[in-house]
């Protein structure tokens, strides 16, 4: 079918084009407009009044003379040619290759925007993802299907995280498949750099998908990028029953897109000038993970944001919050401090953590330790506190162990630098060893049977 060229661009403001005289246009859907000089640029349905669409460009305006230009409207939203040979690519935020390959011959193409999961088919998510951060491992597990975000602030080092994460994650047993899609956006060319780079030194790039937007790239691709990485995911899950991994920063960046594209349309702002409808927006990426029953692959999320000012009020980390399963927080004062990585533990929480640890999937003992190692932290963070205000003669010789407790453990558990990667074997028996520090009487929330089989006392060792 041949669709018409339309010469009835009456205006353009910012990114917005406004087509006149339109037959059939839909929402959301794709617009091709065509120079004089053959140049190509796509765009997308942002509204439809009568015979009038309101298009906005992904590659901007900027250049563009209405006078020769010509608008075709496709008819359908825009798609991402999904394949297996996706693995190991680099690709822009709009799906182009940009690591200097050939672009892919796709098996089939797919909406970016997804299909809707039917509540009645979602599968519970159950089982153990290991990250090989203890921090993580050990006291915010990690489950497959789960959403679970990363709350970083400016000069946190969130991307360091995300590259050990990305390279150490893995599913325990059995072969199979495991993947990871890696979306970028509104970042600056050496954190891109920085990515690329470490995925191709330590041959994590072999089982991973990325789709980069930079800062200097439009804003109308950043909103693109994560459902781009997303389709690949969903192709790669319940397609070709991969576990994938869908890591994607910056959500910071992505709404402060989403807010300069309400703005050009002229819509009432909401919150701190975010879009009312920026709830649902996220909601459309984050329900996107999950597992299916009757399929064997899956999808989770581990979306990465800077608190603006740090305030986790902000309605950035206040939607996401609403949205995911807990929240794996960053703190300044541990990173001050040299503790890589500076994950504040007791506020960081993991809402599925109970359904994916114990016998069979990490080791019966891991509930107790987890329970005990939080009580025990955060009692000696109280002491060392109280010593600081006090001096430590005022504390009782129990206080001063659960003191030396608290430093021990952020030196040792909490700060593994990134380059280790633990089994979780090797983080509970860790767990175990700080746990020494304390005399056995101390230990309420483990089980006597845990107790005889692991723990011993310092002294003893």
């Amino acid at each position: 079918m041949m669709l018409k060229e339309y010469k009835t661009i009456k205006e353009v403001v910012g990114p917005l084009m406004l087509v006149e005289g339109v037959d059939g246009a839909s929402y959301d859907g794709l617009v091709e407009i065509t120079q004089a000089n053959g140049e190509v640029r796509r765009g997308k349905v942002l509204e439809v009044n009568g015979d009038r669409a309101l298009v906005q460009l992904f590659e901007g305006t900027q250049g563009l003379k209405i006078s020769t230009a010509k608008a075709r409207f496709l008819g359908r939203g825009l798609e991402l040619g999904v394949g297996m040979d996706m693995l190991g690519r680099v690709f822009s935020g709009m799906g182009e290759p940009i690591d200097g390959a050939p672009a892919i011959i796709p098996d089939k193409k797919m909406d970016i925007n997804g299909q809707p999961i039917n509540p009645f088919a979602r599968d519970y998510p159950n089982e153990f993802i290991q990250t090989g951060v203890s921090a993580i491992d050990g006291l915010n597990t990690l489950v497959r299907g789960q959403k679970l975000p990363v709350f970083s602030a400016s000069g946190l080092p969130h991307a360091d995280l995300a590259a050990q994460i990305a390279r150490q994650a893995k599913v325990r047993g059995g072969d199979e498949q495991f993947a990871v899609v890696f979306a970028a956006m509104g970042i600056t060319f050496e954190e891109a750099d920085f990515f690329i780079s470490d995925f191709k030194k330590t041959g994590a790039i072999h089982r991973a998908v990325l789709f980069v937007n930079l800062a200097n790239d439009p804003a109308i691709e950043r909103i693109s990028t994560p459902r781009m990485a997303l389709t690949a995911a969903e192709y790669l899950a319940f397609e070709k029953d991969m576990h994938v991994l869908v890591i994607m920063t910056d959500f910071t960046n992505y709404a402060e897109a989403l807010r300069e594209t309400s703005a050009a349309r002229k819509e009432v702002p909401g919150r701190r000038g975010y879009p009312g409808y920026l709830y649902t927006n996220l909601a459309t990426i984050y329900e996107r993970a999950g597992r299916i029953k009757g399929k064997k692959g899956s999808i989770t999320q581990i979306p990465i944001l800077t608190m603006p000012e740090e305030d986790k009020t902000h309605p950035i980390p206040d939607l996401t919050g609403y949205i995911t399963e807990g929240q794996i927080i960053l703190s300044r004062e541990l990173y001050n401090k040299g503790c890589n990585p500076p994950i504040d533990v007791l506020p960081s929480l993991s809402r599925l953590k109970d359904k994916g640890i114990g016998e069979g999937k990490t080791r019966e003992d891991h509930s107790n330790v987890m329970n005990q190692l939080f009580a025990c932290y955060a009692r000696g963070k109280e002491s060392k506190e109280l010593a600081a205000i006090l001096g430590e003669s005022a504390l009782t010789d129990i206080d001063k162990l659960y003191a030396e407790f608290a430093a021990e453990f952020e030196e040792k558990y909490i700060s593994q630098g990134y380059d280790t990667d633990r089994s979780i074997e090797e983080t509970l028996d860790l767990g175990w060893s700080l746990l020494g520090i304390l005399p056995r009487g101390e230990l309420k929330r483990i089980d006597d049977k845990y107790l005889d089989k692991y723990y011993k006392p310092r002294e003893q060792r």
